[in-house]
């Protein structure tokens, strides 16, 4: 019989920080009554499965009212089709009406999930051995996984209480330059980040386009969370800012829609010109690394989300209306219960103004160990920040979410991480 080495395997498999997601999988597995505060999925009582059929119905009707009749409408929805998608054009609309973002619809790639456009991106501009990605850090661990799968490296930009510096970049990149590597690009999450929930200042998100400019970035914009503030203050996309053409954005509709339908976007509009002179779109040119990964976004997946979105009148925050409430109230009751137990004692937490997540300094050593006691006698999950750091740190942090549970659910669970830290 076969047996393989575990160290001669690929270094994504082994990798802590890559198997992360499937750790905290496990443990919530083995502890199902623990209330987890690790989980950054939706609420579950947002989704309908009478809505699948709904919307699909209205992409139908979308499809008649275009001309295509029966026999091409099943087509479109059966067949292996288009590889980057066939509802950019309503994405497009949407990106214009939600976040003053214009690009034609053949900017719009429509991928399997966000985490499908992080890939494609990394592949398609990171060409050369040295070719590296900047990323602020702490970091969401799907970008750091992606990298490591590549083999490309992930060079972290550490940030500030206040999120990223536009000062703190231009120091790395040139840093990473005199190293011999080449910064390609800067990922980050201007909007209540993960897992940090840092939100940066306009004047900020100005700032960072100014300083890729000069250091000749690319930036890999990625905004799940954009809709949920705990207030309705804009806050502009860097991508609606964008005036050269710098910024790849990233989006989903996991958090805005359901995840199960497992569709995202990106939108490159940056133009690519080869030795002849013929010009196109980096998005077109990004289609063959995405033929090669899954061919093309699941057809029935698009329809359903292609629906929602004219049934919405091709806004999100229009169709969000109820969830941004709740998640409202999520952060708030969150807030308020740390504060209610941890008011003037050793531990501190930020205090984002939105999104699903909260960053909490503890005094003891927040680990894997600790987590599985946490749950086993506690019967409440966090995650260890030391999940989104590159080489090491957050050992003293956790991450709290408070997405997918009912306020009570929220008290009660902080309660019991108080029982724990002080035991």
């Amino acid at each position: 019989m076969v047996e393989l080495a575990r160290d001669s395997l690929h270094v994504s498999v082994v990798d802590p920080v890559s198997a992360s997601m499937n750790f905290l999988n496990e443990v919530a597995g083995r502890f199902p009554d623990a209330i987890s505060l690790a989980a950054g999925r939706p609420f579950d009582e947002f989704h309908a499965v009478s809505d699948i059929d709904k919307h699909l119905q209205a992409y139908l009707t979308h499809l008649r009212e275009r001309g295509l009749g029966p026999a091409r409408s099943r087509q479109l929805l059966t067949q292996y089709g288009r590889t980057n998608g066939h509802v950019g054009d309503l994405i497009a609309r949407m990106l214009d009406v939600d976040e003053n973002i214009q690009v034609p619809a053949a900017a719009v790639m429509v991928t399997a999930g966000c985490q499908e456009a992080m890939v494609v991106a990394l592949r398609g501009l990171c060409a050369r051995p040295g070719d590296v990605v900047l990323a602020a850090e702490p970091c969401y661990v799907g970008l750091t996984g992606a990298a490591r799968i590549l083999g490309v490296e992930v060079v972290p930009v550490p940030e500030s209480a206040e999120g990223l510096r536009p000062e703190t970049v231009r120091e790395v990149a040139a840093a990473t330059r005199a190293s011999g590597r080449e910064p390609k690009a800067l990922y980050l999450v201007p909007n209540f980040a993960n897992p940090s929930g840092v939100s940066l200042p306009v004047a900020t998100r100005r700032a960072l386009l100014d300083v890729a400019a000069e250091a000749g970035l690319l930036i890999l914009e990625d905004d799940p969370y954009g809709l949920f503030g705990l207030d309705d203050e804009a806050r502009p996309t860097l991508k609606s800012l964008d005036a050269d053409q710098r910024v790849i954005y990233l989006g989903s509709f996991a958090k805005s829609y359901f995840p199960g339908a497992r569709v995202g976007f990106l939108v490159a509009d940056q133009p690519v010109v080869d030795a002849a002179g013929r010009r196109t779109l980096l998005a077109e040119e990004l289609s063959t690394v995405k033929s090669m990964l899954t061919v093309n976004t699941s057809a029935l997946s698009q329809a359903v989300v292609g629906g929602m979105l004219i049934d919405s009148g091709f806004s999100l925050r229009a169709a969000n209306q109820a969830k941004i409430a709740f998640y409202r109230q999520n952060l708030r009751t969150l807030l308020t219960a740390l504060e209610g137990q941890f008011a003037g004692g050793p531990i501190r937490w930020n205090s984002p103004s939105g999104g699903f997540f909260v960053v909490v300094d503890v005094p003891v050593d927040a680990s894997e160990d600790l987590l599985e006691v946490s749950a086993r006698e506690y019967g409440v999950l966090w995650t260890p920040m030391r999940f989104f750091y590159v080489d090491g740190g957050g050992t003293h942090a956790i991450r709290l979410s408070c997405s997918a549970l009912e306020p009570a659910q929220i008290e009660e669970g902080v309660r019991r991480l108080a029982a724990l830290l002080r035991a």
